[in-house]
């Protein structure tokens, strides 16, 4: 994630260590006083859902499927993930709260120390389900909503989900849950981007978490869905205008992107345009820190058999399952070429990534994406939007600055 917020408008937020080394420079209680060394792993809990949403990464079903984990099993997979030190576990499916025992994994996590979050499309969340993940010590609930309600609900393929979905959002925010917005931007949704924000932070939501299109499951088939690279760069430009605005009249929104790392090199351009060198390279510095697109390294997801995947959107691959052998196990196994290929990729990077200014920040991007167009997992991302002169530089901030 790269936190727009935190960057351009020194907004604290309790991820400033994990992310960036940076606890001491935050003013908020931090998840981790340091950078972590071991992946938040996606949970994939369940892959049924109640609905059937076009841009789905883990392709889910409306029915049961088969192969899902029992609360014995799970509680064994949470004890494997505490034992490697796994610092957050993000419940996520299908819809996790199909699961009738999601609140008792929940606190069973909290209880080995890890931290719960959950990802989910909202539409089930009652005012006493809220409570009883509260209690059960869920730290976050994300909140999926893709537009305004005619384009939100064709995309979740049922009527009624956005309003279902911000009742959800309610009900978590009256349980004292912390609660953000999940938004997948796409070239059907992006012209509501403003229209939701505006929408949620009346409701009390302040938090936004834009997402761009990976392409995994169901995402996959809808490639051409994906904003062309010039207006997914508007779309991120607006974003940090729409945050300075807001911070500008006191709302002191949080908002991130996630799953393009051309927007860590946005970021510090952008920086460099409206607030000089100085600022620039106070941005670069922090996503220098970041390390790029975590890709094997700081995410792993685990699918609802017992999967272990390079990342939530790239299910097509698996490292093993935690069945047979412990995730630390799996996750620690260099002998998996790829694994370990992307773990040291910078000088396999092809094409315009393998010059670029800021390849320690992006990292190339998103594998899946390369792989997905070219079957190359080295090959540029094709949603990179940064143009030849960005890229090549040189960028003023990334040398020496002076007051």
């Amino acid at each position: 994630m790269i936190s727009i917020s935190k960057l351009l408008c020194d907004r604290d937020a309790e991820g400033d260590g994990l992310r960036y080394d940076a606890a001491s420079d935050s003013s908020k209680p931090q998840i981790s006083d340091r950078k972590q060394r071991k992946p938040v792993v996606v949970w994939n809990v369940t892959r049924r859902c109640n609905l059937y949403c076009s841009h789905c990464y883990a392709a889910a079903e409306t029915t049961p499927a088969t192969g899902e984990f029992t609360t014995a099993e799970a509680k064994r997979f949470l004890d494997q993930l505490a034992e490697y030190g796994v610092p957050v576990v993000l419940f996520s499916g299908g819809e996790p709260l199909v699961r009738e025992d999601l609140v008792e994994l929940v606190s069973y996590a909290d209880d080995l120390g890890l931290r719960p979050v959950l990802s989910s499309n909202g539409t089930v969340l009652t005012a006493e389900t809220a409570a009883a993940l509260r209690d059960a010590g869920l730290r976050y609930a994300g909140i999926s909503v893709d537009g305004l309600p005619e384009r939100n609900d064709r995309f979740r393929g049922r009527e009624g989900a956005f309003d279902a979905a911000v009742r959800g959002i309610e009900h978590c925010l009256e349980a004292g849950l912390k609660t953000g917005l999940r938004y997948t931007i796409t070239e059907a949704n992006a012209s509501d981007l403003e229209d939701v924000v505006d929408l949620l932070v009346d409701v009390g939501l302040d938090r936004f978490c834009f997402y761009h299109l990976d392409y995994g499951g169901r995402g996959g088939e809808i490639v051409d869905a994906d904003l062309d690279p010039s207006a997914k760069r508007a779309a991120v430009s607006r974003l940090c205008d729409l945050t300075l605005e807001y911070h500008g009249r006191g709302e002191e929104i949080e908002t991130l992107l996630v799953g393009n790392y051309a927007d860590a090199a946005f970021l510090v351009e952008y920086a460099l345009e409206h607030f000089g060198e100085k600022r620039a390279r106070h941005v670069y510095d922090y996503l220098e820190r970041n390390g790029g697109d975590p890709t094997g390294e700081r995410v792993a997801d685990v699918d609802y058999q017992g999967n272990v995947h390079l990342t939530q959107f790239w299910q097509g691959y698996s490292l093993g399952n935690v069945r047979d052998r412990p995730f630390g196990e799996i996750w620690e196994d260099d002998s998996n070429p790829l694994l370990a290929a992307l773990r040291n990729r910078d000088d396999r990077l092809t094409g315009r990534c393998s010059t670029c200014q800021y390849r320690s920040i992006c990292r190339g991007g998103s594998r899946l994406r390369a792989v997905s167009t070219t079957a190359n997992p080295f090959a540029p991302d094709p949603q990179c939007y940064l143009t030849d002169e960005e890229l090549t530089g040189p960028n003023p901030a990334l040398g020496e600055v002076t007051d």
